[in-house]
């Protein structure tokens, strides 16, 4: 079969692969309609080679036609329709049995010391083949696989793979009071669709970007915005639009973002030039992160506010401005989204024929696999108006 393969910094290429197959009687194998390219690739393809191999396949948002099951795999079977959630959970564990997929006690990465296993994502989270390629091996598949119907286009029900349970997740972890206020930091996919499930939920809701097709997407789903390229102080401009108080809650969904903090990124670009021995456990224990998204999410919160964090960050040695967040007696919830955890919730807004949550109003570009290399240059350099793109073998 063809995959999307890393092998080096901005280096992924379509290889031919050995076909997946059936090795634990939990597997199920799925012939992949669509899959998406997120955020959290574009560090895999600047960022995190200490922690790829060369081959690796990438791709954590896949959905497509189950072709075969194993003996254990009950709830599905060959012809169904099914998304993948990106993490690998089994849905029986301790941590599952609180909801705490992402951190599942029978696929953690204990080696590493890390959650629950991740599709297309590193040594770190398993080394588990991803989903940009024609078939796709499904880890866990009694349990992880989400049955969709037939007949609606793949956009409608792709993003329930790892877009959609994210941004619900950050809603849900922001706490914002009922009528109350948030900011969205950052509009890529997981904040434009947060920024819409906070208007859904009926919140005032501000989002912050600096690139004008990002933030024209967000404008028309309801959501006020601040141009991070026009605004100067952009806390400050929250301020003003919240009477000085600041909002309720904040989300960062930017993480290791790719402007704003210049030692951070030379921190980061250093390491990426050392040999794989030596940058890996660098990055691990004394990585730097680029934290100017996150302290302004600290700064435009009110007192007592909640901030949300979803965007993916990697250092362990980030400053933290703890006295701000003492004073101002700040809440910060975070981590992996708990896919399976949010599906009820979201699987009848995306079934609706008013599309809600305007899921058919995300993808900017549908190309074939071949594209791959292309879209993932254009994706990182916010090229034509790139905001989702979605990758069809």
């Amino acid at each position: 079969m063809k995959a999307l393969t890393w092998h080096g910094k901005r280096d992924v290429r379509v290889d031919e692969v050995p076909d997946p197959t059936i090795k634990e009687p939990n597997d199920a194998i799925i012939k992949v309609t669509s899959s998406g390219i997120c955020g959290s690739d574009l560090h895999l393809y600047e960022l995190f080679g200490p922690f790829m191999d060369e081959g690796d396949i990438l791709g954590h948002e896949p959905m497509g036609i189950v072709q075969e099951v194993g003996p254990e795999v009950t709830h599905i079977k060959a012809g169904d329709r099914v998304v993948i959630p990106f993490n690998i959970s089994c849905g029986h564990c301790h941590t599952c049995g609180h909801g705490l997929y992402a951190q599942c006690e029978t696929t953690q990465v204990r080696d590493q010391g890390k959650g629950a296993a991740l599709l297309g994502y590193t040594k770190l989270y398993g080394q588990v083949p991803g989903g940009q390629a024609e078939y796709l091996r499904v880890p866990q598949a009694q349990f992880g696989p989400i049955k969709v119907p037939d007949g609606p286009p793949d956009e409608r029900f792709v993003f329930l793979s790892d877009v959609l349970p994210t941004a619900w997740q950050a809603v849900e972890f922001a706490d914002v009071p009922e009528g109350g206020s948030i900011v969205v930091f950052g509009l890529g996919p997981i904040g434009q669709m947060a920024a819409r499930i906070a208007v859904h939920r009926g919140y005032r809701t501000i989002g912050v970007d600096g690139v004008p097709e990002r933030l024209a997407m967000a404008g028309r789903h309801g959501v006020e915005i601040v141009d991070a390229s026009q605004a100067g102080n952009v806390p400050q401009s929250i301020l003003d639009l919240t009477h000085g108080r600041g909002a309720d809650s904040a989300i960062d969904a930017v993480g290791m973002e790719a402007h704003g903090s210049p030692v951070a990124k030379m921190a980061q670009t250093v390491t990426g030039f050392l040999p794989d021995k030596v940058a890996a456990p660098l990055m691990s224990t004394a990585g730097v992160d680029r934290l100017s998204a996150l302290y302004a999410s600290f700064d435009s919160v009110r007192r007592g506010g909640t901030v949300s964090i979803v965007g993916v960050y990697g250092g362990m040695t980030d400053p933290m401005p703890m006295l701000k967040l003492f004073d101002k007696g700040l809440t910060l919830r975070m981590g992996q989204a708990h896919v399976k955890r949010w599906i009820d919730d979201l699987l009848p807004l995306v079934t609706d024929d008013a599309d809600p949550l305007g899921v058919l109003d995300l993808t900017t570009h549908t190309l074939p696999l071949s594209a791959g290399p292309e879209a993932y240059e254009m994706f990182q350099k916010k090229r034509d108006g790139a905001i989702k793109i979605l990758l069809r073998p």
